[in-house]
Formats: structure tokens, sequence, C-alpha cells
């Protein structure tokens, strides 16, 4: 009889941890579908805090300023397209000259980039360029 008693006793003990470690693997899941919706979210919301743009100038033959820029995805999940660029024009003494809007109409992947060029007619005395990104669609 207690060699019974003692089989049901280690059956019932191997089960109840055995179902606690599954308890503890879907709680887990749970964690990390969670803090990846809570990521997912924060790269929706703050598009131009994951996105980096980097790009330079030159003038062409017809008197136009050649703007040459890079478009990086930096965030884990989220694709955005449809990034929308604010181009700062400026003096030597940093005074702003002009601002334009370009709109680059393609997807970029969580680490991906891409390139970009667009020509303006900027005003005299522009001598360098800076981005800002507006917003952007996923």
């Amino acid at each position: 009889m207690k060699f019974f008693t003692a089989i049901i006793c280690t059956i019932v003990l191997l089960s109840a941890c055995g179902l606690g470690q599954a308890d503890s693997t879907i709680t887990e899941e749970k964690k990390y579908e969670k803090i990846k919706e809570t990521l997912e979210q924060t790269e929706q919301k703050n598009a131009s805090k994951f996105i980096t743009v980097q790009g330079d100038k030159k003038k062409n033959l017809l008197g136009q300023t050649v703007v040459k820029a890079n478009v990086t995805n930096n965030a884990k999940i989220v694709t955005y397209k449809d990034v929308t660029i604010k181009i700062s024009f400026y003096s030597k003494t940093k005074a702003l000259l002009e601002e334009d809007i370009e709109t680059v109409y393609e997807a970029i992947a969580p680490g991906a980039s891409t390139h970009f060029k667009s020509k303006f007619f900027t005003p005299k005395g522009t001598d360098s360029v800076g981005f800002i990104v507006e917003s952007a669609k996923f």
C-alpha cells in the first residue's frame, strides 16, 4: 500500500512541475508579444526618431543645387514608406534661407536604406543643407 501511495505522490508531483513550466513558457511568450507590440506602436508613432537622413549638396552646370541623400530606417519592426523630408538651406552664418519638402516614395524595411537625389534653384549664398524627417507612413 505504501508503494502505491509513493508512486501516486510522485506522479502528482511530476505532473504539477510540468504544468508549472508550461504556464511559465506561455507567460514568457505573452510578455514577449506584448513588448513587441509596444515597440511596434512606439516605432509607428515616432517615425522621425527611427529614420535618419544624411546627405550633401553640389552645384551642377545649370546653377542648380543637387541634393543627394540616404534615408535609413533604424526601426526593428516597422517598414516605413512615403517618407516626407524637409530640406533646409542655410547661409555661412547658419541663417535659414529656404525650405523645401521632398517625399521619398519607397518602402524602407527595418535596417535598410534608400537613396534620393533632387535638384533645386536655391537662394544666393547657400552654404549648407539640413534634413528633418517630417512624417512617414507604415
